[in-house]
């Protein structure tokens, strides 16, 4: 992975696109001013592993590579799944922390020795307190999140995903431990609503909780001039970062 050095290097732009041209159209239009490039479900599902090296190679090596698969299982296959994204050498591969010790432990020992940093995904951003209800969880979403990332470390896990709005509460919990990749993010220029996010956040207060990255996808992916998004995403985040 590379360190971030700069306030662009710690964006990560969702390439939540249907295909392949797409998502390379807009990694060679991104490359320079974004950190890293996450790959989700729906493109790793169309084009398959080999979507991963490809985006590496239109990258040049300038940007991570992120997969966001968010693996939930049981631990023998999540650990064969984890194994097998290391391969590829992905830099960050997500878990769902609600996986359960077991099967977070297998995770963490499967990435052992490799690149591949195990993010664990507390709450979803797109989750309300009735999300919470309807499947059995803690409504209190600050405290399920913090117990599920206190599940985490205990496991061997060094990274995690949680909604900007739980982020000042967890650094203040861990504030020199532990990467925080922060999903939910709008831009303070961008108009119109939250998509599917319910819990947001402005870039530069994320930053100011403690945030490590920013995950992006449509404020930057359908602006008419990307690479110009990134920039003024980075120019709200530069101010925070000390």
């Amino acid at each position: 992975m590379i360190e971030p050095q700069s306030a662009k290097d710690r964006i990560i732009v969702a390439l939540d696109v249907p295909d392949e041209k797409a998502a390379l159209d807009l990694v060679r239009k991104l490359i320079g001013t974004v950190g890293v490039f996450k790959i989700g479900l729906e493109l790793f599902t169309t084009v398959g592993p080999s979507i991963v090296a490809r985006v590496a190679q239109a990258a040049g090596g300038r940007a991570g590579i992120f997969l966001d698969l968010k693996l939930h299982d049981i631990p023998n296959t999540v650990a064969g799944a984890v194994r097998a994204a290391a391969r590829l050498g992905v830099d960050m591969l997500t878990v769902h922390l609600a996986g359960g010790g077991a099967m977070l432990r297998a995770a963490a020992e499967a990435a052992a020795g490799s690149e591949t940093m195990l993010l664990g995904v507390s709450v979803l951003t797109s989750s309300t307190p009735d999300t919470q209800r309807e499947t059995g969880a803690d409504a209190d979403i600050p405290a399920q999140v913090r117990r599920l990332v206190e599940l985490g470390e205990a496991c061997g896990l060094k990274g995690f995903v949680a909604s900007p709005l739980e982020l000042k509460t967890l650094r203040t919990r861990w504030p020199d431990r532990h990467v925080f990749v922060v999903p939910g993010v709008r831009p303070a220029w961008r108009a119109g609503g939250t998509d599917d996010q319910q819990r947001v956040m402005s870039p530069a207060q994320a930053m100011a909780y403690g945030a490590d990255y920013l995950v992006l996808g449509r404020p930057i992916t359908r602006h008419e001039d990307p690479p110009l998004a990134a920039e003024w995403v980075a120019n709200e985040m530069a101010g925070t970062i000390i």
